[in-house]
């Protein structure tokens, strides 16, 4: 396991990020919900709370902000550019990764199509290069079109040697799917959501692949869309779809197991990712300019070390949290 996380300089320390050149720091803001996006996070912060929280990471704690093209079509990447443009450029030390997507109207998946969506992220964001772009939701298409000859992963490449962009990854759901597009050699970073939680640990022989050939890890949403860190109460959801009745019930036990050690559940879920050896960094959904505070104090919580195998002793799920949306 790696050793809890520290402060310095009230910073959290950037690390290598794997062999891509990058430096980031364990944790970064993940900008999906600030896209205004409700019909998947089933609520949507007004544009002043978005921008708060982008001024409150480009400023803060973290070095980092991962957003998307389809992130509310735009609109996260746009508001992101607001407040590059404001401080005038990314700070020195930051970084804004964002990913290539799909015609959201067409679902034209095209290389021409990677191309567009890559000009159009440079331009709502105000960047003139893009140091870490994925290949986002492949699963929306078939691999072997993707992966034709000027097909979306070639003209990626070719971006990336025209120098538009820098590190490329792949960023997507289903894991053998992801793990094929791995294999290929062509990517050197990846980022799996929701599939390596307390709840759900469907994305190991994933972590496993990418360890074994370098791959820098990215795993977002450790809270599960939600539901580990407001509680099954609060927010009933995982994987932005309602939870079951039996993993309610789960994270009721879980919960409970947290509170005999005096630990938050939401602490607990946030480390239970960050203290993973095979993961490089943590993306934690942010819709308030003081969850960037809360993150650091989850993040660097001490926990005892007898909490954990507790923890392992409550059966997780193995299968695709999403598996109905790919049928």
């Amino acid at each position: 396991m790696r050793p809890p996380l520290t402060l310095n300089g009230g910073r959290l320390a950037a690390r290598p990020f794997g062999r891509t050149g990058l430096a980031l720091a364990p944790v970064m803001l993940g900008a999906a919900p600030l896209g205004h996006m409700p019909e998947t996070f089933a609520y949507a912060p007004s544009e002043a709370e978005a921008l708060a929280t982008i001024r409150a990471t480009l400023t803060g704690p973290f070095n980092g902000i991962d957003t998307a093209a389809s992130y509310g079509d735009g609109e996260s990447e746009r508001r992101v550019g607001l407040v590059i443009r404001e401080l005038g450029g990314v700070p020195d030390g930051y970084l804004v990764a964002t990913k290539a997507d799909r015609d959201l109207t067409t679902d034209d998946f095209s290389g021409s199509q990677m191309r567009r969506s890559v000009e159009r992220s440079m331009a709502l964001l105000g960047l003139d290069h893009l140091p870490l772009v994925y290949l986002h939701d492949p699963e929306r298409e078939a691999f072997e079109t993707l992966t034709a000859p000027g097909g979306a992963v070639e003209v990626l490449l070719d971006l990336q040697r025209e120098g538009l962009i820098g590190a490329l990854g792949v960023a997507g759901g289903p894991i053998p799917e992801m793990i094929r597009y791995v294999e290929t050699g062509a990517f050197t970073g990846i980022i799996t959501h929701n599939r390596f939680t307390l709840l759900n640990r469907s994305a190991d022989p994933l972590l496993d692949v990418a360890q074994e050939r370098g791959i820098a890890v990215c795993n977002a949403a450790p809270y599960g869309s939600g539901i580990l860190a407001k509680g099954p109460e609060a927010y009933p959801r995982y994987a932005y779809q309602d939870a079951p009745a039996e993993m309610v019930r789960r994270v009721g036990v879980l919960r409970r197991t947290c509170d005999e050690f005096g630990v938050p559940l939401a602490a607990a879920a946030l480390q239970f990712s960050v203290r993973d050896p095979r993961i490089d960094v943590t993306i934690v959904g942010m819709t308030k300019p003081d969850r960037v505070t809360q993150t650091v104090e989850l993040a660097t919580l001490p926990i005892p070390d007898a909490l954990w195998p507790a923890l392992a002793a409550i059966p997780p799920d193995s299968s695709d949290p999403e598996a109905s949306r790919w049928e």
